[in-house]
């Protein structure tokens, strides 16, 4: 069996995608472990949560810094000195620069709560339920300079009901971004994904039912 990659997950809040990939690197045969989980807020709940799972977890306040470029040199040294091979963004929110970026090309990944290209930024359910679509849900991708654009690695859909709120269809992504977030990191940290002519390509191509909303039973 291949050693495992280390990986740290960046968070600025609560850090529930970070916990699912927690418990998912628990499994033997889970090709990655969470060495390092990191926020730029020193309040951010998920660093107890980590600690509490026997996580290194630290805080480097962006606001102590003189500017961008200062606090990703510090993130970028702190990477290296764990030697980190996979970074996760799970909720980190601060804008990465192209010098970041480009140091971990192919190796970072984030999670975003629309079906991308869709719906990039913020208030995603909002506008998914102002726009009347039927299908939402969640993208897992690679990190380029441009926000929410980087090569998709997977995706989960759920049905938007007509009763929803954004607090209630906020609910049912988050539930599938705990799923689909170890298994990207799974298909990455394996070997399992490819990048070509910007996009993933991943080697279980077995076809799959498609995905309908609303659902009619026969």
């Amino acid at each position: 069996m291949s050693p495992r990659k280390r990986v740290a997950v960046l968070i600025s809040g609560r850090g529930s995608n970070m916990t699912s990939l927690v418990e998912a690197a628990r499994a033997p045969d889970f090709p990655a472990e969470i060495v390092l989980v990191l926020s730029n807020r020193p309040d951010a709940a998920g660093l107890a949560t980590a600690r509490a799972a026997g996580i290194e977890a630290l805080a480097l306040d962006h606001k102590t810094y003189t500017g961008r470029e200062e606090f990703e040199r510090a993130l970028q040294a702190t990477l290296e000195a764990r030697r980190v091979e996979i970074v996760c963004l799970a909720g980190f929110m601060r804008l990465l620069t192209a010098w970041f970026v480009a140091r971990w090309q192919g190796r970072m990944i984030n999670i975003h709560p629309a079906l991308l290209p869709s719906y990039k930024g913020l208030h995603t359910h909002e506008r998914a339920l102002a726009d009347g679509v039927k299908i939402h849900g969640c993208t897992v991708h690679f990190v380029v300079p441009e926000m929410d654009a980087g090569p998709i690695i997977a995706q989960a859909a759920v049905p938007v009901l007509d009763a929803d709120t954004p607090d209630s269809l906020g609910a049912r992504v988050l539930a599938q971004e705990h799923v689909v977030y170890p298994l990207a990191l799974r298909l990455v940290a394996s070997g399992g994904t490819r990048i070509e002519d910007g996009r993933v390509r991943v080697a279980d191509g077995a076809e799959r039912p498609a995905l309908v909303s609303p659902f009619f039973p026969a």
